[in-house]
């Protein structure tokens, strides 16, 4: 193992990829996992909570199509924010405050009375869910070396499907014992304990104090943990890029012709996948129920769907980090579609079509667990949780148009046979996208 001679410059990630996983490392992929677990559970909160919310309050589902619109237009919102600012004032003030809005506002809509009071308590909580995902994925991808990357970002953001499935198993048993309110108040109470525990636990990205120019005391102090005795030898700390961009900010980096027809396939591709995603998240349990099963099945099934990628996320990983990612990626949006119209042929069979959701989730939530592994390691760190985040920002449209298109074909009296049947043209335009990425753009950033 190379170590610096006393008076020498350590590249920090050269530094990270020769040493093996320490314990501060393990703890920055545990925080930032929990940080993606409460977000995916206040996320689907809604979609959750929708039919008992709805016989409570008397509404019909059109009613509550802009409420579960309101958190995901919060989010684009978050996410396109968050980037710029973490990129200028570091990735852990960014998480810490993201974590306290969404636990702040989730917990005020326990306590909602009516539709417009839950709108506007829901849009402000999508602030803070938007903000999360991508600063964490960001800071993880940071700290990781380059042969674990992808299976570590990955096997992180399955937290966001694991806590979108925990929010239904949770919800089918605490609804029908204690109202819809129990739910957004866990949503509410975890990320505030959260955020304490990070701004005590949590380290500053190693790589952004570099770049940021923020002090060789700091960045010294910061890598530490990891390997004392080579890091107190180092007098300066270097992040050399693959690419380096000379831009006025971080647009302009991501937008630079190194990056910018990546950029928009990215988008284009996890745009895709959410509407995929939100539609079944938050319509599938409705859809259930007006299928004839009980809220309780409804809630198990809508879970299995999330609960898929969890199973997923880490196989997708490992296979990233080995053969091309993009047509890693690619297959299981193929295959996302495939199920996904299966699905729609199965609802006379309860147990058939409980595992077909479970492996159409596993594909579709599998391949999105991938998306942010794959913009992190395109991007360089000057633009790495902008290009990141915006991803997810843009992103985030879709899952708008997912859930408005659910509301909308529902409304024109689509069955549960042609909603699901009309999945597959995301999953064919997801699948292209990805893969003509790989084509055109050969710029991984390290």
């Amino acid at each position: 193992m190379n170590q610096p001679s006393v008076g020498t410059t350590l590249d920090v990630q050269s530094f990270i990829n020769t040493q093996p996983l320490s314990r501060y490392q393990w703890r920055v992929v545990i925080l930032c996992f929990l940080i993606v677990f409460l977000d995916g559970l206040d996320t689907a909160a809604m979609g959750f909570i929708a039919p008992a919310l709805s016989q409570d309050w008397g509404i019909d589902r059109a009613s509550l199509g802009p409420v579960m619109s309101a958190a995901l237009i919060g989010m684009v919102f978050g996410a396109l924010g968050s980037g710029p600012l973490a990129d200028r004032f570091g990735r852990k003030v960014v998480l810490v405050g993201a974590v306290l809005v969404f636990g702040a506002f989730s917990l005020a809509s326990a306590y909602s009375t009516n539709v417009d009071q839950l709108l506007v308590l829901r849009f402000l909580t999508g602030l803070g869910l938007g903000a999360g995902m991508p600063n964490a994925t960001t800071l993880l991808s940071e700290y990781t070396p380059e042969r674990h990357k992808s299976l570590l970002v990955t096997s992180m953001f399955c937290g966001f499907n694991l806590g979108m499935a925990g929010g239904g198993f949770i919800s089918a048993k605490l609804i029908p014992a204690f109202g819809w309110h129990s739910l957004l108040l866990i949503g509410g109470i975890l990320p505030l304990i959260l955020a304490v525990v990070l701004l005590v636990w949590l380290p500053e990205s190693a790589r952004y104090l570099v770049v940021r120019n923020r002090g060789t005391d700091k960045v010294r102090k910061t890598l530490a943990p990891i390997e004392p005795n080579i890091v107190a030898q180092a007098t300066q700390f270097s992040v050399p890029e693959q690419k380096t961009v000379k831009a006025r900010n971080v647009f302009a980096v991501i937008f630079s012709g190194t990056y910018s027809a990546g950029t928009l396939l990215l988008w284009l591709t996890y745009f895709m996948g959410l509407v995929i995603v939100y539609l079944l998240t938050s319509w599938l349990p409705t859809l259930m129920r007006d299928s004839g099963a009980s809220m309780e099945q409804a809630a198990f099934i809508g879970a299995l769907f999330q609960f898929g990628g969890v199973l997923s996320a880490v196989g997708v990983g490992w296979a990233m980090d080995r053969f091309n990612p993009h047509k890693v990626i690619g297959t299981f949006y193929l295959l996302a579609g495939v199920f996904a119209y299966a699905v729609g042929q199965s609802l006379g069979n309860i147990t058939l079509l409980a595992t077909l959701v479970l492996v159409a989730g596993m594909c579709v939530n599998g391949a999105q667990s991938a998306m942010p592994s794959l913009a992190a390691r395109f991007y360089p760190t000057q633009g790495r949780a902008t290009g990141v985040s915006w991803m997810l920002g843009i992103g985030r449209f879709g899952a708008i148009l997912g859930a408005w298109m659910g509301a909308t074909l529902l409304g024109l009296g689509w069955n549960f046979e042609q909603v699901l049947t009309a999945l597959v043209i995301p999953a064919a335009l997801a699948t292209a996208a990805v893969v003509i990425k790989g084509m055109v753009s050969h710029a991984d950033a390290t």
